[in-house]
């Protein structure tokens, strides 16, 4: 009897480590990642499959399955109603400063365990110790950039593009398009007029909406995402984006568009980072995830495909990146580090407090309704 019973816990534990791979488990991990549009290689045209590779990796690594749900968002106010409406669980985030800044201080973030993110020290030191983290405990930044104006040079003139009077411009009414969010589209009215984008004074904000309701006859659309196809086809000629889509769209712009870029005076510098939220599942395969963001491969990939600026010192300074982007990316995307850092403490947008987030948006939904 001693020997069947010897025999059947051998045989148990034998179908025991053939199921977890002498070591690793049968249960498939479930990683649930929340970004913007078009923010990530995705392997379209044979170009690096981050989420793909992150999930062969992971196998290869650890010996255990795991199933990376990648979904996306359009504004950092989408991503912000959804993650506080409780219904939803996400591990891994990337919002932009300001609504990060709103995050930390509603604790909806949990703190980095950074002996899980090695890799940090890639991150280059002017993009640590911001105001929207600045104990550097909750983000690690993703990419940074510049808020811009692009435009049509086979229907505007060239003499028209010029700071932010080009959204206003009436010779091309119905072909311009504004930001559908609030806080960026408030801004554009707000840097045209010389206001300050985080002002606690009611009365700016009601100038930034006259400003925005002049606009509105103007305005063929309000847009995020839906932008790619409106300006790449020649159905729009006008519009203010950030200035990592506009490569983007030089790729893919039809026959006789001819897209082009420039930067205001006075503009928002913004900076997005991944975190990871309370409602986390699991903590350390979010770490993980990161971690991997920040390596060299994965990080070029998608640098390159995004055509945003990188913190990552392993990504500026690689040659073959600099070479694949090319002088004028290079050039409009990557400012002196040290001017941007100077710039973003100026013009960044500030979290703000609950009563005046309240009357913001109320003023959004009367230009919205109007």
């Amino acid at each position: 009897m001693k020997k069947i019973t010897a025999l059947l816990i051998a045989a148990v534990l034998l179908c025991s480590l053939a199921l977890t791979g002498c070591g690793g488990s049968s249960k498939t991990l479930t990683l649930n990642v929340y970004n913007w549009g078009e923010y990530i290689s995705d392997g379209s045209e044979d170009t690096f499959n981050t989420i793909r590779e992150f999930e062969k990796w992971y196998e290869e690594t650890y010996r255990q399955k795991v199933k990376v749900n990648y979904t996306t968002f359009a504004s950092n106010e989408d991503m912000y109603a959804k993650l506080s409406s409780g219904a939803v669980s996400f591990d891994v985030v990337v919002p932009s400063d300001y609504m990060i800044a709103r995050m930390r201080e509603n604790n909806m973030l949990l703190e980095l365990d950074f002996k899980n993110i090695p890799n940090y020290e890639n991150i280059d030191p002017h993009f640590r110790n911001l105001y929207y983290d600045p104990d550097n405990r909750y983000t690690v930044p993703y990419t940074y950039g510049v808020t811009g104006i692009i435009y049509n040079a086979n229907v505007v003139d060239e003499a028209d593009a010029n700071d932010w009077d080009l959204l206003w411009n009436e010779k091309y009414k119905g072909q311009i398009l504004q930001f559908n969010n609030p806080r960026d589209a408030f801004g554009t009215a707000q840097y045209k007029l010389g206001l300050d984008i985080n002002s606690g004074d009611r009365a700016e904000w009601d100038k930034a909406l006259a400003e925005l309701k002049k606009q509105a006859p103007l305005v063929k659309s309000y847009v995020m995402d839906e932008i790619y196809n409106m300006m790449e086809s020649g159905e729009a000629a006008v519009a203010v984006y950030y200035a990592g889509d506009y490569f983007t769209m030089l790729d893919a712009q039809a026959e006789g568009v001819d897209l082009r870029f420039y930067y205001p005076e006075h503009t928002n510098y913004f900076i997005d980072a991944m975190c990871i939220p309370t409602c986390c599942q699991n903590k350390e395969l979010a770490e993980i995830f990161i971690n991997y963001m920040l390596s060299p491969e994965p990080a070029i990939a998608n640098a390159e495909f995004i055509y945003y600026a990188s913190p990552n010192t392993a990504v500026y300074t690689d040659e073959g990146y600099i070479e694949e982007m090319g002088e004028e990316a290079m050039q409009i995307l990557y400012p002196e580090i040290g001017d941007f850092a100077a710039l973003y403490n100026e013009y960044a947008f500030r979290s703000m407090d609950e009563e005046m987030l309240g009357y913001v948006n109320s003023l959004w939904e009367t230009l919205k309704i109007n």
